[in-house]
């Protein structure tokens, strides 16, 4: 792990008052740490804080919403983005997962206050509540349209609701144990879930039925996803001619993140083995960069690089905390991870320093959700958190 700067979770707020000081730390392994703070001089005329840091520390880049820190000694330099808005009526307690609709106009989170809501992505105004569900929801993610949302609870269902009227319009049973994950195919006739049981499943959504197992692990299934399979990968051939109702499976990927330290690869039509990666800890979410590289998190905060036509050596391992790594978002040139001592990073190989949003003081940030330049994060806190990127 690299040395990494650290800051105080209400920075914004603090500096805006003149004099007031937040604290910085770096922490290198095997290293003392080195602690510092951080001043307000006043603010300037555009209405930005004026800020100095104690020695051993350099300020650059100060914005309303943002500053860059940086430590020479260690060779460490980082950003900090405070949020840009924070909706705090959604949910009155923990945030398990959310998601935002592919034109930006709405959320949708669920929380163990048992509910499960669609809200306005500019406000946090609550749109629907969506009831159906009996205990937790897990994952919900909306349809590609943006009209549909995909949900998975601890009841072992899987249910499909209209944006529109908040009607579950379909329900699938089937797993034996509660539902952690979902990946939709395509525009979304065919859907797949992760469960407790240790099986992924395939399922019609227009026929509200199961199309099979994907795979059988033995163990629980924390994550799944689906992408396109390099040309140069032997997916397999299914053992038996795959149903008519399979839509858009063929020369697809499915990873899954499983609770064993295994990242396992599937052929999506065939339901072959492509390959199976022993990590260091249970992986716990799995990602497409593209149909070449792949992303896995770990419960001890490391996120594997994986090349899916050589997965025996990870292309880089990545750990920026050592805290279970709760999700993972592939974002434009990099990704973005959140983490379970409330730090999210943002990851791109065109920075010389690392990303990281703020605001958020050692609660867990369960998932992270973006929309063009907007960044939404759930956490233990019961808060969602809205960022602007375009304030880096």
């Amino acid at each position: 792990m690299a040395a990494a700067v650290r800051i105080q979770s209400d920075w914004a707020q603090v500096l805006r008052r003149n004099e007031a000081e937040v604290w910085l730390s770096c922490h290198s392994p095997g290293k003392p740490t080195l602690y510092g703070t951080l001043t307000c001089q006043g603010l300037g005329p555009d209405g930005v804080p004026e800020v100095t840091a104690s020695e051993g520390f350099v300020v650059s880049e100060v914005t309303g919403k943002s500053i860059r820190i940086s430590c020479p000694k260690e060779n460490a330099s980082s950003r900090f983005l405070a949020p840009q808005a924070t909706f705090p009526r959604i949910h009155t307690q923990s945030v398990t997962c959310l998601d935002v609709s592919c034109g930006g106009g709405l959320g949708v989170s669920a929380s163990t206050d048992g509910t499960m809501k669609i809200w306005q992505a500019a406000n946090g105004e609550i749109r629907r509540v969506l009831e159906g569900h009996v205990f937790d929801v897990n994952c919900c993610r909306f349809f590609p349209s943006g009209l549909v949302v995909l949900s998975g609870g601890m009841d072992a269902q899987l249910k499909v609701w209209s944006v529109e009227d908040a009607k579950c319009a379909v329900t699938f049973k089937g797993h034996k144990g509660g539902i952690l994950d979902t990946a939709i195919v395509d525009r979304g006739r065919n859907v797949v879930s992760a469960s407790r049981d240790g099986t992924a499943r395939l399922w019609d959504c227009g026929r509200s039925a199961s199309l099979g197992v994907l795979a059988a692990c033995g163990t629980p299934v924390n994550g799944v996803a689906v992408g396109p399979a390099d040309n140069s990968l032997n997916l397999g051939t299914p053992e038996r001619v795959p149903s008519e109702r399979e839509v858009g499976t063929e020369a697809k990927l499915l990873l899954l993140a499983r609770e064993d330290r295994k990242l396992q690869a599937v052929g999506l039509q065939s339901r072959q083995p492509v390959f199976l990666f022993e990590g260091s800890d249970a992986f716990n979410c799995c990602a497409f960069l593209s149909s070449i590289y792949v992303l896995a998190g770990t419960q001890d905060g490391k996120v594997y690089q994986l090349d899916v036509r050589n997965s025996g050596t990870p292309v880089q391992v990545v750990r920026r905390s050592g805290a279970p790594v709760h999700s993972l978002l592939p974002y434009r040139d990099g990704f973005v991870t959140s983490h379970g001592d409330g730090s999210c990073f943002l990851t791109r190989q065109d920075l010389d320093h690392v990303v990281e949003l703020t605001g958020v003081d050692c609660d867990p940030v369960y998932q992270v959700a973006a929309w063009e330049k907007q960044m939404y994060t759930c956490c233990r806190d019961g808060l969602v958190r809205r960022y602007r990127l375009s304030d880096l």
